[in-house]
């Protein structure tokens, strides 16, 4: 792979895990992307927010693992069986950009789950920049209930894998567990376009909003030995 100049951020207010600071490593925006660059940053634990691809590089903390969901070897539980089950009255649309009724939805996901404020941007400027990407693999997988926009995931594709990057969705349906749905639908797109990989970004030991990862079994993760399947 050619070599790559990273860039380490200042310290700032950790998203996961309260009162605590994180860094991450930065691609050099000069550098030129494409999807086969891509996927093997993934491999090597990096992910996309808008243009920039990162890592966490944390002075005394490495809790943030990268995980992926092996595509061939997923077996859906009884709990993902019954919300593909329940969703199964859903369309999947999936368009290549962003669109008002998809910021529409996000701002009602951010007051449903964020209310309270938090790292998100709420400007339809800041959602452009937050989820959009100008070097060509970010796909907007929308999921409708009667032609109604009800969830929105943000897929990277790249040849051998797909990247979770972001899901939004009407808070006001918890019954469909829409964000459990919405991994599922892109491990059955994976599977039937022979991929090997579904990359859901960070699992947090100790994060709450990070703790369904682990319903994804089995999960692999990043280590120093390389990507192994994670212990129960």
């Amino acid at each position: 792979m050619d070599r790559i100049r990273l860039y380490l951020s200042t310290e700032h207010p950790c998203g996961y895990l309260p009162q605590r600071t994180a860094r991450s490593l930065f691609v050099d925006p000069d550098f030129t992307l494409n999807p086969q660059r891509y996927e093997m940053l993934l491999s090597q634990g990096f992910r996309r927010g808008g243009d920039h691809v990162y890592r966490p590089r944390c002075s005394g903390c490495s809790a943030c693992i990268p995980a992926r969901i092996a595509v061939r070897d997923f077996r859906p539980n009884r709990s993902q069986r019954r919300c593909l089950k329940i969703n199964a009255d859903l369309e999947l649309q999936v368009r290549q950009e962003l669109t008002d009724e998809q910021f529409d939805l996000y701002r009602r996901y951010l007051r449903g789950r964020h209310s309270g404020g938090g790292m998100n941007p709420e400007d339809k400027p800041g959602f452009h920049n937050f989820l959009d990407c100008g070097w060509g693999t970010a796909e907007f997988w929308e999921m409708r209930l009667a032609g109604e926009l009800i969830a929105c995931a943000v897929v990277d594709r790249t040849p051998k894998a797909l990247s979770a990057v972001y899901t939004f969705f009407d808070t006001e349906l918890p019954d469909r567990s829409l964000g459990t749905y919405a991994v599922l639908v892109q491990v059955n797109q994976a599977r039937e376009l022979g991929m090997d990989h579904v990359y859901l970004g960070y699992w947090v030991p100790g994060s709450q909003k990070m703790e369904y990862k682990r319903n994804f079994k089995p999960l692999e993760v990043l280590t120093s030995a390389g990507w192994q399947i994670l212990d129960e």
